[in-house]
């Protein structure tokens, strides 16, 4: 069954977390150097199969007893906001060779290809596959994840440089990790009420 607040949920912490991540700026330089509408098409079946991943190995977890799956959930939670507090800029130059032709399929090839390998097993993966885990519902988690990976892509091909610009990465990542907190919280709440 959908559930219009679950995904939207889903989208406020996984677009708030995989604004400050790596894709978003691959996106803007993708998008800068290829025509936008094939750039994106490669991104958003990227993260689509991602999304599709998470959702399958969340849905594992809920076969869990519910406590224990709350604070497995938590505990990931809290991982999570470490990372992105931790996390260093690197120059993870992660680009992808400009294809001599630009014809659609590979630009949008190469996006995929860059997204496909660079997002596996990253935090905003997992975090899917937290929270299909702690809501239970696939098709609203799914929704929700795909739109704001899709929403930052899109945002990093179009308008990434005047985002840069007002909203400093540090906030950004602050935020997400403080969202991933309170996450952390909710989860460790009902598994010890139970």
């Amino acid at each position: 069954m959908f559930s219009l607040t679950v995904a939207a949920i889903v989208f406020g912490v996984i677009f708030v977390a995989e604004l400050p991540d790596k894709t978003a700026l691959a996106s803007l330089v993708l998008g800068t150097r290829f025509r936008a509408s094939h750039v994106f098409c490669g991104i958003a079946a990227a993260f689509a199969v991602h999304v599709v991943i998470a959702i399958a190995a969340g849905s594992l977890l809920t076969l869990l007893p519910h406590r224990w799956v709350q604070g497995v959930v938590g505990l990931l939670f809290l991982g999570g906001a470490a990372v992105l507090l931790r996390h260093k800029d690197e120059d993870d130059d992660e680009a992808v060779n400009a294809p001599k032709n630009q014809g659609f399929w590979r630009v949008a090839g190469s996006g995929f290809m860059l997204i496909l390998v660079a997002e596996f097993g990253d935090l905003t993966q997992i975090m899917t596959a937290n929270l299909a885990a702690r809501y239970g519902s696939p098709l609203s988690v799914g929704v929700g994840a795909v739109l704001a990976l899709w929403a930052v892509a899109g945002i990093g091909i179009v308008g990434g440089r005047a985002l840069m610009k007002r909203v400093p990465l540090p906030l950004i990542t602050k935020v997400a990790a403080a969202v991933m907190v309170v996450m952390a919280g909710f989860s460790f709440y009902e598994a010890i009420s139970g």
